[in-house]
């Protein structure tokens, strides 16, 4: 069975104990649940892909208390530290060259030149990464290619007795993953959108460029979430619905549409930051209503988190092949 801790100073300090002694633990931050690892033990991040059922050319983030710490391990540009400054700790995810002497195990980074790094603001989390000494390597902590968790009954639905605990902090309170961009090359390259939005980020460092999901699976990653088909609920996703059948499920955006087998209000006053927080939750929510054949999706903005959101469900809704691994 795995334990599932409460986020005081002693139980924190075990699951650090047990992040030292190779085990993994799942932990809260503001975005979604992470599986950790320590990310310099080449076997307990082997078990994190062993877990999730996660294949290995996908990287993982490598989680730190500081932006020092994790300047220590990668080569920050100027846009690097000016986005330090500006947005960590907080949902951020920067793809960087490798230092020579970085300690990360090569597995957590797909064995590429780069490494993916962040800092976390969740107050559970920089609590468990001062604690533990060393990067974590931390993947969103549910099977792979399924709805990230938000909440550590999401998690244990998923991964009860194939992890060794489970910091319990609650709701995350944005809901969706880490933004991801890459400043390992010549021009910012936005992989990911997330809870940092594509026109702060230009804010703060100029024009940002916009990568594609990587549909072919023997293409190396830069950073996690990238495939196409991703964040999958287990009834098929229909986006852009301005009507819904009786036998569909509604995620509702504003004025709900008449006639569905099942609702979830996303946001019935149209916030992308309320849609966004509760985006994982209402996906899991119909999976175990019978009698429906599949989600369908209201329209929702493509601006400010509604990027990251629309990015979240177009990948729910891509064509996908279950008996092949896909993963997030």
């Amino acid at each position: 069975m795995t334990e599932r801790l409460p986020p005081t100073p002693d139980a924190i300090a075990h699951a650090a104990d047990l992040l030292r002694r190779g085990e993994l633990v799942a932990f809260g931050t503001e975005t979604v649940y992470g599986l950790g690892a320590d990310a310099t033990n080449a076997d307990a991040v082997a078990r994190v892909f062993a877990a999730k059922g996660r294949p290995h050319f996908n990287p993982l983030i490598a989680h730190y208390p500081s932006a020092e710490a994790a300047f220590a391990d990668v080569a920050p540009s100027d846009a690097a530290r000016i986005l330090a400054a500006a947005f960590w700790p907080g949902p951020l995810t920067m793809v960087l060259p490798r230092r020579a002497e970085c300690p990360v195990a090569l597995i957590t980074g797909a064995g590429l030149d780069t490494l993916a790094v962040r800092v976390p603001s969740h107050a559970d989390a920089h609590a468990l990464l001062t604690a533990t000494g060393r990067a974590v390597a931390a993947p969103s902590a549910n099977r792979s290619g399924r709805v990230s968790p938000t909440t550590a009954e999401h998690v244990l639905d998923g991964l009860d007795g194939r992890i060794a605990a489970i910091i319990d902090s609650g709701a995350c309170p944005v809901g969706v993953e880490s933004t991801v961009i890459d400043l390992s090359g010549p021009h910012p390259v936005l992989l990911r959108p997330g809870g940092i939005t594509l026109e702060a980020l230009e804010a703060a460092i100029g024009p940002v460029r916009r990568g594609a999901p990587i549909a072919d699976e023997s293409k190396p990653l830069l950073a996690p979430g990238m495939m196409a088909s991703h964040y999958a609920p287990n009834l098929p996703v229909r986006l852009n619905a301005v009507s819904v059948a009786a036998d569909e499920a509604l995620l509702s955006f504003g004025p709900k549409l008449p006639g569905a087998g099942a609702e979830f209000v996303l946001s019935a006053s149209g916030d992308l930051v309320e849609a966004a927080a509760r985006l994982f939750d209402g996906l899991r929510s119909f999976d175990a209503i019978a009698g429906l054949r599949g989600i369908a999706v209201m329209p929702i903005p493509l601006e400010g988190l509604g990027l990251a959101i629309n990015d979240r469900l177009s990948r729910a809704a891509a064509p996908r092949d279950d008996s092949k691994t896909i993963f997030c």
